[in-house]
């Protein structure tokens, strides 16, 4: 039977004195700049300088009072912080995630969402079993606290994909314990993960598509031309390109692909790079973009940037998206990423390469791209009508 402890330490927002007897924060980490509004500019607020491996940003949570002396410290941010648990637990929470950004290579955003799932599997061993959970304890755990800890989560409305990526989060850092030699979690492998509901694509149809990305279809809003034009640019990007939001948002000014330039490099999952060729169709809205744009771009900023000259949100063009569903009558599927979709499915039906569309979208495995097909189905029955040898047979009448 483990003991209670009559204390248990942790760390206040400032991260000098204690405070003893409070709970961990529980909060999400939200990388800085959020919150901020639609193309605000960069706050001068001090920074701790990277540390090597790059890891500083992904394993601190800023806190309101970032720009005091203790943010401006190079030291890597108190692990207490993100994650409840003894010293040795945090230590090996750090490792972890320092692996994940610099060995593996994951995205700050995967980075982000397997610490914060990290987080919360603590804080709930914390009150589950009534002490501060070391590593020892997790390898020890058996699959009924695991599955604890899944209920609780599906009681708090978490859905089953997000539920299988948390516990696939748990099962890294498990085998992490047991490479740095704390013993063997056998419970984690034992536990079967929600069945996940197989949902296909939802693409809008190609003249829905073409209204979008138009900037005369927003033509009535009290909004400035140049930013109608921004707009636009960048679904052009979604839809023309098959681009990830992200991926377009993070194009440098001296990366535009205007005038001759007919391919674009972006930036995409797990820091993989691509170039992808870019129709002419976007190349004029970017140019018109780019023309009616009253700020001066450096070429080694953002390509699109907010009315206030800062980089420009996400949140601001799905924003815009939610008005042309509104004004173009189309379901709530319709989405920055359904463009992306589309995409996809378009290239499809009209008979593109399923290896050629792959590379494309920058999917790494060809099953991914795979479940295309199933939306096109009407694309399948025509190449097997056209390939198969009986499919043009007729049988005569007896």
């Amino acid at each position: 039977m483990r003991t209670q402890p009559a204390k248990r330490v942790v760390p206040s927002r400032g991260g000098g004195q204690t405070r003893p007897g409070l709970k961990a924060r529980t909060g999400t980490l939200s990388p800085a700049g959020r919150g901020q509004g639609e193309g605000a500019a960069p706050s001068p607020t001090k920074r701790a300088p990277p540390q090597p491996g790059g890891t500083s940003r992904l394993l601190a949570s800023p806190q309101r009072g970032e720009n005091d002396a203790s943010a401006a410290s190079t030291e890597l941010p108190a692990v207490p912080q993100l994650v409840p648990g003894t010293p040795e637990l945090q230590d090996a929470a750090r490792g972890w995630l320092g692996s994940l950004a610099d060995e593996r290579r994951l995205s700050p955003k995967t980075v982000e969402a397997y610490g914060r799932d990290l987080r919360q599997f603590t804080a709930f061993l914390t009150g589950h079993l009534g002490e501060n959970p070391s590593p020892e304890l997790v390898v020890g755990l058996k699959p009924l606290d695991i599955r604890a800890f899944l209920a609780q989560r599906r009681r708090d409305g978490v859905e089953s994909r997000s539920l299988m990526r948390q516990l696939a989060a748990l099962r890294g850092f498990a085998r992490h314990l047991e490479r740095e030699g704390h013993g063997t979690a056998s419970a984690f492998a034992a536990i079967r993960g929600p069945k996940l509901a197989k949902g296909l694509p939802k693409p809008v149809s190609p003249s829905a598509a073409r209204a979008m990305v138009d900037d005369a279809t927003r033509a009535g809003e009290a909004r400035e031309p140049w930013v109608l034009a921004r707009d636009a640019a960048v679904l052009a990007l979604l839809y023309g390109a098959g681009l990830r939001i992200s991926e377009a948002l993070g194009i440098l000014r001296a990366d535009a692909p205007v005038g001759d330039e007919d391919s674009v490099r972006v930036l995409g999952k797990g820091g993989k790079t691509r170039a992808t060729p870019v129709i002419l169709p976007v190349r004029r809205a970017l140019e018109h973009y780019l023309a009616l744009c009253p700020y001066h771009l450096p070429g080694d900023g953002p390509l699109f940037v907010g009315e206030k000259g800062g980089p420009l949100s996400p949140r601001i063009i799905q924003l815009a998206v939610a008005g042309l569903r509104g004004a173009l009558g189309l379901p709530d599927t319709a989405t920055p990423h359904a463009l992306r979709h589309s995409f996809a499915t378009h290239l499809l039906a009209r008979g593109g390469e399923l290896r050629a569309i792959q590379e494309l979208l920058g999917h790494a495995s060809l099953s991914t791209t795979q479940i295309y097909t199933q939306v096109d189905s009407s694309r399948l029955l025509a190449a097997y009508d056209a390939a198969h040898p009986r499919a043009r047979t007729v049988i005569p009448p007896r």
